[in-house]
């Protein structure tokens, strides 16, 4: 594991493997990087690989008080320290600060994105809104597990998948990443398409969803990330939208490398 600095003195973790041109990668909610560490393996044969833990995260710093300004920084930094230039791979949530990242100047080469959950239907950003509200005020009372609770209900969990999950070992991590909550939050903005601010990015993008269902997402109206990514794919000048058949909102890091390899290296 290395460490980037940026620009604020925050220490960033990350982990390099490979070899080739320069890939970064940015995760998701309740992500310390190790959800995408599958993807930087099979990317490896053919990439230089940066997986990092954003702010808040795994073995990151987290230095108060929060912007998204401080995570494009950090964002600048791994792709500086990759010599200069990179594409750059988000993932649900890591894909809206990607989203923030190239309009503001970062020197990406390629842009890729997966399941990017903005709001195109007014009843779900009405939703999102109380989330957000209610979220800054368990957080703010120390309770990371209902803060945690919150997120999974609004990403359509059941019931029975968050008693579930209060009883697995994994709890503990995911209730030490709720703060982080808060972040993906900010760079969602209100949850709806930055349309005007997409318009601005000049890279090749790729816009990707799946085809079939995740059992933890279950509670999300149909269709709900194909028209978000539709929404998106719309607004990019140079945008490709494609749909990786059969995979979940966790895809196979073997597909999916599969088809970013393709992407990243025209």
């Amino acid at each position: 594991m290395g460490y980037v600095t940026s620009r604020d003195g925050t220490a960033i973790a990350y982990e390099r493997t490979g070899s080739g041109p320069a890939v970064v990668l940015v995760g998701g909610g309740l992500d310390d990087g190790a959800e995408n560490a599958p993807l930087a393996s099979e990317l490896a044969g053919r990439f230089t690989v940066y997986n990092y833990a954003r702010r808040g995260r795994g073995g990151s710093g987290d230095t108060a008080p929060y912007a998204v300004e401080r995570e494009i920084e950090d964002l600048a930094a791994l792709i500086a320290e990759a010599g200069g230039s990179a594409h750059v791979f988000g993932a649900s949530s890591g894909g809206a600060l990607v989203f923030e990242a190239a309009p503001a100047g970062l020197p990406i080469d390629r842009i890729a994105v997966y399941e990017v959950p903005y709001m195109t239907d007014e009843g779900m950003a009405w939703h999102y809104a109380r989330y957000v509200q209610e979220l800054g005020r368990v957080l703010a009372a120390g309770r990371r597990g209902d803060a945690v609770e919150l997120f999974m209900r609004l990403a359509g969990a059941s019931e029975e998948d968050i008693a579930g999950a209060r009883r697995s070992p994994v709890w503990a991590g995911l209730e030490a990443l709720a703060p982080t909550l808060a972040y993906d939050a900010a760079c969602l903005g209100d949850g709806r398409p930055p349309t005007a601010r997409l318009a601005g990015i000049t890279q090749p993008t790729l816009v990707a969803t799946g085809g079939s269902s995740d059992p933890h997402t279950g509670g999300l109206q149909p269709g709900f990330f194909d028209d978000a990514a539709d929404a998106i794919a719309a607004s990019i000048p140079k945008a490709e939208r494609r749909l990786l058949d059969g995979q979940t909102h966790v895809a196979d890091p073997a597909v999916l490398a599969s088809v970013l390899g393709r992407f990243f290296a025209r």
